[in-house]
């Protein structure tokens, strides 16, 4: 996270609106989800996914929503980051604490949601998965089309583009088994009939998370649809400007100031901002960053707390026991005693170094670029991807849903990006 590289950032389409503009759209979008959210957080605990009845009619009472916006909203707020579920306690998500003030998490939220929208749109009734997992394959080329052509797209033409998609991939595709469940039937050649029912329900899925209109036998993409798929075909993101005068800021300002400095500049600002305070204050203060939410603050929390060494050791030691912490915590206590930097990770268990990954791969969606994520698979020590999904779906991480979206969303390999949704799908829906 420390070591991107540095690029002119390309300039968005013409006509594309300022960030603040997209932001403001996309707070209306998810209007209703910050709200529930802001509820959930309020102290009423919601328990576990799908509201319990009585938290729904609570919530309903509470908004003067109807039961099913709440549970429509209580959806999008989790699969934006807005809501974390810790076993039966909702939790607000950094990005909510964030979202009057940071347009930028705001951005990121709803492109978060963006990527989940065929979780966000129940497909339709009687079609089995692989058909539907195929329409899902194929909509980044209908979005394509629609982003190229800058305005209004025929639904025929549309369907065409669909169609031909679907059956480029009954040609090229290699069935990879990623686990003891059953293989789709071939499917030689997939009927008008289903190919037009499954576009019906992709346009609908991306209008009702706010990423296109839909008018009389045509579609077109909202501005913040348009930004969005831009920003995946230049693989770019909205990267938060580092605050000047880093000694004078809070732990958090300070680390998100660090992002994105190489580990030598980095550390030595970390050592300035140590020296303008005590050390007690001083390590209070990163581990309450800790504890926070951004996973990535997490991990920088930790790397200052290295430059600190010895006084911060009986501190970092008693937090081993709180789960979230544990693994960085086990991490720096392994390097203090002496442990190469390169086989600290030996003092995990495999479900520590899940987490972990996990923990880490939130960061990267948050802050960093499309092919940080897809290299972060190779870290994970599981070695084999369908064993990285089994535990990561045990692990029980807050952010497991949005970071498989995530990486589907970026993933190059149609097969491997359809498993990892797939496996969203399943964490999702609390299925096995």
């Amino acid at each position: 996270m420390t070591t991107r590289r540095t690029r002119p950032a390309p300039r968005p389409p013409e006509g594309t609106p300022p960030p603040a503009e997209l932001a403001r759209q996309a707070r209306a979008v998810l209007a209703d989800a910050v709200r529930i959210a802001h509820w959930a957080a309020d102290g009423t605990s919601p328990g576990s996914a799908p509201l319990a009845a009585q938290a729904l009619e609570r919530a309903a009472a509470s908004l003067e929503l109807s039961p099913a916006q709440v549970l429509a909203g209580w959806d999008r707020a989790r699969l934006a980051g807005l809501i974390e579920l810790h076993g039966d306690t909702a939790r607000p998500g950094w990005r909510l604490r964030a979202w009057d003030r940071d347009d930028s998490a705001v951005l990121r939220g709803w492109v978060a949601l963006f990527d989940a929208w065929s979780l966000v749109h129940a497909s339709p009734e009687g079609i089995e998965a692989a058909a539907v997992a195929e329409a899902v394959e194929a909509v980044p080329q209908v979005l394509s089309l629609l982003q190229l052509s800058a305005g209004p797209v025929t639904v025929p033409a549309l369907l065409d583009l669909l169609g031909q998609r679907v059956a480029e991939l009954h040609e090229e595709r290699c069935e990879v088994a990623y686990g003891p469940e059953e293989q789709p039937a071939p499917v030689g050649g997939q009927s008008a009939d289903l190919n037009a029912l499954l576009l019906d329900w992709a346009l609908e899925g991306l209008a009702s998370v706010g990423a296109l209109t839909l008018g009389s036998g045509h579609a077109t993409l909202t501005p913040l649809g348009n930004w969005a798929v831009w920003v995946k075909l230049e693989q770019i993101c909205v990267a938060a400007q580092s605050p000047a005068g880093n000694i004078e800021q809070s732990a958090a300002d300070m680390l998100l100031g660090c992002a994105r400095l190489t580990p030598g500049p980095a550390r030595a600002e970390y050592r300035a901002w140590l020296a303008a305070r005590t050390v007690g204050s001083a390590v209070g203060e990163l581990l309450a960053v800790a504890r926070g939410e951004d996973a990535l603050l997490r991990g920088l929390a930790f790397e200052a707390l290295r430059v600190v060494g010895a006084p911060a050791e009986p501190v970092v030691r008693s937090v081993v026991t709180e789960a979230p912490l544990r693994p960085y915590a086990l991490l720096w206590l392994a390097e203090y005693e002496g442990t190469d930097p390169d086989d600290a990770q030996d003092v995990l268990s495999r479900e520590e170094a899940t987490w972990l990954w996990v923990d880490t791969a939130a960061a990267v969606a948050d802050h960093g670029e499309t092919g940080l994520l897809v290299r972060h698979l190779d870290s994970a020590v599981q070695g084999t991807v369908p064993a990285l999904l089994d535990e990561v779906r045990a692990v029980g991480h807050p952010r497991t849903v949005q970071v498989l979206v995530a990486l589907a969303a970026a993933h190059p390999d149609p097969a491997l990006a359809k498993a990892v949704r797939r496996a969203a799908f399943q964490v999702h829906t609390g299925g096995a």
